[in-house]
């Protein structure tokens, strides 16, 4: 069941985006602007370190935002999340446990978390609902962040339940736009698709390796799409049940490859190093929920690669 309600952001309201610099948080800031919200509070990891409790209880008591976006979070591809466990599970639940205990104790009228498709069973029924969650064994590559996501969705129930604190949970599917990360030791898969045909291309390589089969299924949305539902669910959703956000379409990896290549205009040989984890078989969120709550994504796949190809260009050129 969809509960709607209205929650007011004043264009004057204070409010805070954890984790600005990132593609979710650089992409809220840009939707917010233009919605006319220009009291916004920004800090960078070297002004606040959110993994610090007292810094963040002594941040909220001097800076009282009245909402809260938050996108801050340790992010990466599935080889980063199998080399570095400790790093994700740990700076992920401070981060969390910090910001949404002293959103609460400082007045903070509401709170928006954003959590990840990865909290999901490795082998859920597709498309994936909101309902699936705690289901199954999750995917192991990424299993150290999605237990801290998980945590995260269950601390905003749990604040909800016994201090009535309305904080809400959205599960973004897999993201790409601009400020992605494109390195290719941490970066998800279409970024890291984007670089690898760039630079064939660049140099005229016969060939591009992928990693794995190139048959999992993946969803994905346009960042600047997450933050347009984002802002929309701030303002229109109140609720401990968690919120789907995606397209509700997916495509095979080898299809993503073929569109990045064609994109890029890379005409050489696309290979498959079957040695490689290919992760979870397919990942399509069920957005009914969302739908229903009057929200759809609005960016086709290809136009979104092609713009975010033109940013990444333009920045490899600065």
């Amino acid at each position: 069941m969809t509960i709607m309600s209205k929650t007011a952001m004043a264009r004057d309201a204070r409010i805070f985006v954890a984790g600005h610099r990132g593609l979710v948080g650089g992409a809220i800031v840009r939707r917010l602007l233009a919605e006319g919200f220009d009291n916004l509070l920004l800090t960078s990891h070297a002004e606040l370190d959110l993994t610090d409790q007292a810094a963040v209880n002594a941040w909220f008591e001097r800076e009282r935002p009245a909402f809260v976006f938050l996108a801050a979070a340790k992010v990466g591809g599935i080889y980063a999340n199998d080399t570095y466990p400790a790093d994700f599970i740990r700076d992920n639940l401070l981060i969390q446990s910090n910001v949404i205990d002293a959103a609460f104790r400082n007045g903070v009228r509401k709170l928006l978390f954003l959590g990840s498709s990865c909290i999901y069973p490795k082998m859920a029924p597709q498309p994936i609902r909101e309902d699936d969650l705690l289901t199954g064994p999750l995917e192991p590559t990424n299993e150290w962040y999605a237990v801290a996501k998980i945590a995260g969705i269950k601390l905003c129930q749990a604040y909800r339940r016994q201090y009535g604190f309305d904080a809400i949970s959205l599960m973004p599917t897999n993201l790409y736009g601009p400020g992605d990360n494109f390195d290719l030791q941490t970066s998800h898969v279409l970024p890291a698709l984007i670089r690898k045909f760039h630079e064939a291309q660049t140099v005229q390589a016969p060939e591009v390796v992928v990693w794995g089969s190139g048959t999992p299924r993946r969803e994905f949305l346009h960042v600047d799409d997450l933050a347009d539902a984002a802002t929309f669910l701030m303002q229109h959703y109140s609720d401990e049940h968690i919120v789907n956000v995606g397209v509700g379409e997916d495509v095979r990896i080898a299809e993503l490859a073929a569109l990045v290549a064609d994109v890029v205009g890379y005409r050489g040989r696309i290979v498959y190093d079957r040695s490689k984890p290919d992760g979870t078989p397919r990942k399509l969120l069920d957005v009914t929920r969302l739908h229903d709550l009057g929200w759809q994504a609005r960016i086709p796949l290809r136009d979104g690669v092609a713009a975010t190809y033109r940013w990444y260009v333009d920045q490899s050129t600065r």
